[in-house]
């Protein structure tokens, strides 16, 4: 058999001399190992991006690496539970200085109505982010939670009822190595600050327990944001966060929305 070598047309110099910041694949389908807070691990469908910084000497990346990275790390069974490792690796088959690696699911949490105490499953978005800078890493975990919150202006000015919302609060954060954060507490966490948490199963018990459960704790989206500030205050594990709140207005057409980011000692 005759083989011919090709042409590596990635690894040709380029003239223009720029410099890529992030460079990869996106959207690639994996099975992710979670593990929760019960010691027991979840399963989930993830859509991972990975990318590299790129010189400006070189033309292009090696992308077929990437997945092949991927494919290996999910035989060891270490796909979401050794990311820093997985980031060493693809620095080092890359040649990169730098790496990113995150994966997106869907996280699924049994919970209990507060009357009637039915049990069901609700999927939150959520996310693990890995960057490593030279031999630097950082980890970020991120959860979107959604939430009930009711205008305090609108319940103050009406002779009965008050308009509410469907509030969605993305936060992550970054903490210590040696420390865990987990996803059911950051969940937990977001809940207790809205005017009430949603719930995928609801009897007319529940839902006439949630609605004046929210009626009786209103919450502008500043009200919520700063609720949040100040309970990741008692985290001191966490050395970074950012919190974004979008409350979708029931009564209006554009979206009330408030933000903050903070970096701790």
């Amino acid at each position: 058999m005759i083989r011919f070598k090709l042409k590596d047309i990635q690894n040709l110099p380029d003239e223009r001399g720029i410099d890529i910041q992030y460079v990869g694949v996106k959207n690639v389908e994996v099975p992710l190992i979670i593990q929760r807070k019960d010691k027991d691990n979840q399963v989930v469908s993830a859509k991972a991006t990975m990318s590299v910084a790129l010189s400006g000497e070189l033309r292009g990346t090696h992308m077929s690496r990437f997945i092949e990275i991927l494919g290996e790390w999910g035989q060891k069974d270490l796909l979401g539970v050794d990311i820093e490792g997985c980031l060493q690796t693809i620095k080092q088959r890359l040649n990169a200085e730098s790496a990113r690696l995150k994966f997106e699911f869907k996280y699924f949490i049994k919970k209990q109505a507060p009357v009637s105490g039915l049990i069901s499953p609700m999927g939150y978005e959520c996310s693990f982010e890995g960057i490593l800078i030279n031999d630097k890493y950082n980890f970020i975990l991120g959860v979107e939670v959604p939430v009930t919150t009711l205008c305090p202006c609108s319940k103050e000015i009406s002779d009965y009822g008050a308009h509410n919302q469907r509030t969605l609060v993305k936060l992550n954060v970054s903490y210590a190595p040696q420390q865990m954060v987990w996803l059911e507490d950051l969940i937990a966490l977001v809940e207790n600050c809205a005017s009430s948490p949603i719930f995928p199963l609801l009897k007319r018990e529940d839902e006439k327990y949630v609605t004046e459960l929210a009626y009786n704790n209103p919450k502008f989206v500043e009200d919520i944001l700063r609720d949040i500030i100040a309970e990741i205050g008692k985290m001191p594990e966490i050395t970074w966060f950012e919190v974004d709140c979008e409350a979708f207005e029931s009564i209006h057409t554009h979206s009330a929305w408030a933000y903050h980011q903070q970096t701790r000692d």
